[in-house]
């Protein structure tokens, strides 16, 4: 394992400095990964449609894949919400 290049810091200075929204210089975000459990599913689009799609990903620079998940979170969380 990899040690951090960062220096150590106490627990009691960390949380002061997340309640004031600056823990960002005390952690290494290029490493960093978010793990949930995933399942591969397959859907089938008209042609079309992923050109729309994939025209969409193209103006914000993420793929494909990646816009669809953000355009479903976005839907899923407008319901939660009201």
């Amino acid at each position: 394992m990899k040690l951090s290049k960062h220096k150590k810091v106490k627990a009691s200075d960390f949380d002061a400095a997340f309640e004031k929204g600056g823990v960002s210089k005390y952690l290494n975000l290029k490493s960093a990964k978010a793990r949930f459990p995933t399942q591969r599913i397959s859907i089938d689009f008209p042609k079309n449609i992923l050109e729309e799609i994939d025209m969409e990903a193209a103006k914000i620079g993420v793929t494909r894949t990646s816009l669809i998940k953000m355009w479903i979170a976005e839907h899923l969380a407008g319901q939660h919400a009201g």
